[in-house]
């Protein structure tokens, strides 16, 4: 099963846990906001992926499946 990950640009406070947790499929723009690599979350990722959205100091950042 794989799934989508998604930020919420109005929730997002620019802390870059996701992109520390996360850096096969975030990395952070110039103000240190994330870029999400498109596509689906592969099965490889989805444990590191979960982690990163549950750390997310403003639950800005979701997995959808």
């Amino acid at each position: 099963m794989t799934g989508e990950l998604r930020v919420d640009p109005i929730a997002c406070r620019a802390h870059g846990m996701c992109a520390e947790l996360l850096p096969e499929m975030i990395e952070l723009d110039e103000w240190g906001y994330p870029i999400i690599a498109p596509g689906p979350v592969t099965s490889r990722l989805r444990a590191d992926a979960a982690v990163a959205v549950a750390a997310c100091p403003t639950l800005a950042l979701r997995l959808r499946r």
